[in-house]
């Protein structure tokens, strides 16, 4: 007479063990979603503060002073090239930059560059021993027009984001072109 074989303990763990894994992806999963929500809040919120800016200097304020704290970073540099010259901006002021070291970073640079470090870009100056992770973000405003790139920086080198992350970062350089663009053609009254 044959024997019967008992599949239902070997089904049970089975089934328990992919409910597991189900659960843990459904997680991350969530974790994930929240994460791009907050990050895709962050840049939205970030671009709105600079539209509201009512002139270059405000727009450079905003960028330097406010970006920080909406998006969630240390430290916010912007490198620009305009008639030749160099400038840096950030949060202490303006200062004069050989356009060679500008030129030199965008050379190496595509649209985006997310990237831990353990010092950051020279465009950080003071602040670049502090920086564990940058995001450098080319910036074009267009033929005849100044040109340069956007840095941000977090002294935690944390978890680098690609993909989307660097969708949003692009919107966001492309967004302070704009901005740029439209102060700097704007009639002086």
């Amino acid at each position: 007479m044959g024997r019967v074989i008992q599949f239902e303990p070997s089904a049970v763990a089975t089934l328990r063990e992919r409910l597991g894994a189900a659960e843990s992806a459904n997680e991350d999963l969530i974790a994930f979603a929240r994460g791009h929500s907050g990050a895709v809040s962050s840049i939205h919120g970030a671009v709105l503060a600079a539209i509201e800016a009512d002139g270059f200097e405000a727009l450079a304020s905003t960028v330097t002073h406010d970006w920080p704290a909406v998006l969630g970073i240390d430290v916010v540099s912007l490198a620009l090239v305009v008639g030749g010259q160099g400038f840096l901006v950030h949060s202490n002021g303006v200062d004069e930059v050989a356009p060679q070291l500008i030129d030199r970073a965008l050379a190496a640079l595509g649209e985006v560059e997310l990237r831990a470090v353990e010092r950051g870009h020279a465009l950080f100056g003071g602040q670049a021993s502090r920086i564990g992770a940058e995001a450098l973000i080319r910036i074009e405003c267009g033929p005849g027009l100044p040109y340069g790139l956007l840095a941000l920086g977090q002294h935690d080198a944390g978890e680098i984001e690609g993909g989307h992350g660097a969708n949003l970062l692009r919107f966001l350089g492309q967004s302070l072109a704009a901005m740029i663009t439209r102060w700097l053609k704007q009639p002086i009254d």
